[in-house]
């Protein structure tokens, strides 16, 4: 079931064009969601929706706040994704919760101040394997990151787009599937993020592909 719109989809219905700052890890910089959902939004939409993708791969919440102005505030965005939390929980960054935590409410503080009428959107993305201890993509408390991600946006009032039970649920399901999904441990291919995430990123927003902007 689609959920209500979003209210920056509600300016789009109004005829409002909307930037949309897309801002992260890998994830975003180089996953297939951000085309799927701006396909999905520019055919609903046409003529009324930009973007940059200001995600970089590799990178973390502290490469964030410091690359804040230039990546995100510069573009004057009506609406931000963000997701850092699968790469704060990497151990060799050496990002405490605490950390984490603070760069995130520091990133919003900062858009709000800016930007007022913006809104933002956090991400919570998918389950991380094949990264034991001693690997350099280790990750041994990746569900308490998420989990903050979760919480700050309960206590601002954000939407919070959880991809993990999903994720979860095909991998507790079908092992296999999940592999041929998503076969590095960490990276979705294309026919995951199509299968998985855009739908609900956009069941989220209130977006259904076959509405027509009449």
């Amino acid at each position: 079931m689609t959920a209500p719109a979003h209210s920056f989809v509600v300016r789009l219905v109004a005829g409002s064009h909307q930037h949309i700052v897309f801002f992260g890890t890998s994830l975003t910089a180089e996953g297939a969601w951000v085309p799927q959902v701006l396909a999905a939004l520019q055919e609903r939409f046409p003529g009324q929706v930009s973007f940059s993708n200001g995600a970089e791969p590799g990178m973390h919440s502290r490469w964030g706040l410091e690359n804040l102005e230039g990546r995100v505030l510069a573009h004057a965005p009506d609406v931000v994704f963000i997701e850092f939390s699968v790469n704060d929980a990497c151990a060799r960054f050496g990002i405490t919760m605490e950390e984490a935590r603070s760069n995130l409410e520091s990133m919003l503080d900062r858009i709000r101040a800016r930007h007022p009428d913006c809104k933002v959107i956090l991400q919570v993305m998918n389950p991380v394997l094949d990264r034991p201890l001693g690997h350099t993509g280790h990750r041994p408390h990746l569900d308490h990151y998420q989990q903050g991600y979760r919480q700050i946006g309960r206590e601002r009032g954000l939407l919070v787009i959880d991809h993990m039970p999903a994720w979860s649920s095909l991998l507790e399901r079908d092992l296999n599937a999940f592999r041929t999904w998503v076969p590095d441990g960490l990276h979705p291919q294309a026919e995951g993020y199509a299968q998985l995430v855009t739908p609900e990123i956009l069941r989220r927003l209130g977006v259904s592909r076959r509405e027509s902007n009449e």
